[in-house]
């Protein structure tokens, strides 16, 4: 067993309770590309713990996964043995052309400050055809009315019409647009907890006081299946799209 990395606010870890609800918010989209997947070569751009290049590698995937962040790149090599780990900046991956079938980038994009650049090397490394899983917050409702990102670790997020214009622009194709939201479990979190189940723990979070028992408890029982993934809309939670590789 090696020891789990430190939550820092810029990645989400497995384990945590008070973190469950942001993992579990995260694991639905791994959950959705584990079988579409199986059998094919997969890179993760920006593994962050790397328990989603784990879930892909057990489902029969071949997993590289990179990331910059030297103590996760430890991490990921320690925990998870089927992922070939590497440590590298997005902005410059270190993989051949044509060297992919499937790059996977959850809830990275909006960390980093060339996007356009990170999503022409993602062009590079797919083989013709090929296709890439993207996830990001909403920035109409994860910072809405914000041209700043409320979260210090994001540089830029995006509405749905900006991913689009940023993958067209670096040659993909947009093949299929999703968005994460709460299932009726969810909101009736959302009602028992003023309206807001995300606001209740975010107040409570920057109150820097003990979290009453049972908004721990609720939070602790959260689990993937308690969010949709479907047609995407104005109000979805996070992005989920789906974007092809012209050629063969």
């Amino acid at each position: 067993m090696c020891d789990p990395l430190p939550l820092t606010g810029e990645r989400t870890v497995p384990g945590i309770p008070e973190e469950n609800y942001w993992f579990r918010r995260h694991e639905i989209a791994y959950l959705a590309i584990v079988d579409r997947y199986a059998g094919t070569s997969v890179f993760e751009a920006g593994s962050g713990e790397g328990y989603g290049a784990a879930m892909l590698a057990d489902g029969g995937a071949s997993v590289t996964a990179l990331d910059y962040d030297e103590s996760a790149v430890a991490h990921v090599r320690a925990a998870y043995p089927k992922v070939t780990m590497l440590h590298g900046n997005l902005a410059e991956l270190p993989l051949d052309d044509a060297s992919v079938d499937a790059v996977v980038n959850f809830q990275v994009i909006e960390h980093l400050w060339d996007q356009p650049q990170f999503l022409r090397e993602v062009a590079r490394i797919l083989r013709p055809g090929g296709e890439l899983a993207i996830s990001t917050p909403n920035r109409v409702t994860f910072s809405p009315g914000r041209d700043t990102p409320l979260n210090p670790f994001h540089t830029r997020e995006l509405n749905s019409a900006e991913l689009v214009e940023l993958l067209e622009e670096a040659g993909f194709e947009v093949t299929e647009k999703l968005g994460v939201y709460h299932g009726a479990r969810l909101a009736e979190l959302d009602r028992r907890h003023g309206g807001s189940f995300i606001d209740a723990q975010i107040e409570r979070s920057l109150a820097g006081e003990p979290w009453p028992e049972e908004l721990s408890n609720d939070v602790a029982a959260v689990a993937a299946q308690d969010f949709d993934l479907r047609a995407d809309e104005p109000d979805s939670l996070d992005l989920f799209f789906y974007a092809r590789k012209p050629g063969a």
